[in-house]
């Protein structure tokens, strides 16, 4: 809702015009399974999609990171806006970095990259940690540190930015330890395809919130996703960037991590190429490192593979 409430208020800047929130349920919202078990992939977007292709609502805003890679029919992410931090921030007791928890501490989350690259990171400080799957909200996630009940939760720091809470962060983990989930820090506004083939109104008043670095980069992200054939739950994680010289752009870099999740076993690869003049520029990229971590052992490390 809140970010929802972000893209409502630049629609409605652009416009004059009012933008009513509608507030939608998904099986994601509701289910208490852990995310691996009920397949990730799809499970916070689906309910959303029914209501655009129903009529009940003109566009859509999702976390881009919840987004399966395949296109839905008959819809179009008609806009994804400038992306806020992809990085995952700590929230831990008595204000502790990751690297002062102590060994066999209890880190909440419940993302499988997550858990992944944390237990190998912890291994590379010579300790222990056990991670705690978990679910529900920011507040209720959190909730779980103020309790005792864990010493610490992993959560996107873009969604602590956009409720406010990002100050309850006691670290934000750099990359080179923890790579964020493809699209992390991104929101798709999604519409019915008929809006863009029309070229009505709406169509092109929201191709006016659109980031073409934003869209390039995490087309890079979840093309790489999708040649790995893993869905959004899987622990695969990736971050594409733009390598600046002085004020100019002058490479697109991405890097991309799969492991196990008890971080026994991590494939970490990194590839660059020119500035993506198109989409399907930064998706050769990513179909190229895909490629690779694939060459390099990356299938047998994911489990279940999405198709």
């Amino acid at each position: 809702m809140a970010q929802s409430g972000r893209v409502a208020e630049a629609v409605r800047g652009l416009t004059g015009r009012p933008v009513e929130l509608v507030e939608i349920t998904t099986y994601g919202d509701t289910s208490r399974e852990h995310l691996a078990q009920i397949g990730g992939t799809g499970v916070f977007v689906s309910a959303l999609r029914d209501a655009l292709l129903s009529g009940e609502i003109d566009f859509a805003v999702h976390s881009l990171k919840d987004l399966p890679t395949a296109p839905a029919d008959g819809l179009v992410l008609a806009a994804i806006p400038a992306r806020e931090d992809p990085r995952d921030a700590l929230v831990a007791r008595d204000g502790l970095t990751f690297e002062q928890l102590p060994d066999g501490a209890r880190v909440g989350t419940g993302s499988p990259r997550r858990m992944a690259q944390l237990n190998a990171w912890a291994r590379s400080l010579g300790r222990d940690i056990e991670t705690v799957p978990i679910r529900g909200n920011v507040g209720t996630r959190i909730g779980f540190v103020r309790s005792g009940e864990l010493d610490a939760v992993v959560l996107a720091a873009a969604g602590l930015i956009r409720i406010g809470r990002i100050e309850e962060a006691t670290e934000l983990l750099d990359v080179d330890s923890v790579l964020p989930a493809p699209g992390q820090g991104a929101l798709a506004i999604e519409c019915a395809l008929d809006h863009v083939r029309e070229g009505t109104a709406l169509a092109s008043l929201l191709a006016e919130l659109d980031d073409p670095y934003t869209r390039a980069a995490v087309t890079a992200e979840r093309t790489l996703l999708a040649a790995l054939e893993a869905g959004c739950s899987a622990p695969v994680g990736a971050l594409a960037d733009l390598l600046v010289d002085g004020q100019i752009a002058t490479e697109m870099r991405l890097r991309a991590v799969v492991g196990t999740t008890d971080g026994s076993t991590l494939v970490q690869l990194s590839t660059t190429g020119p500035v993506p003049a198109a989409p399907q520029d930064a998706a050769a990229l990513g179909r190229e490192l895909a490629a690779e971590m694939l060459a390099k052992g990356a299938a047998g490390l994911m489990g279940e593979r999405a198709h």
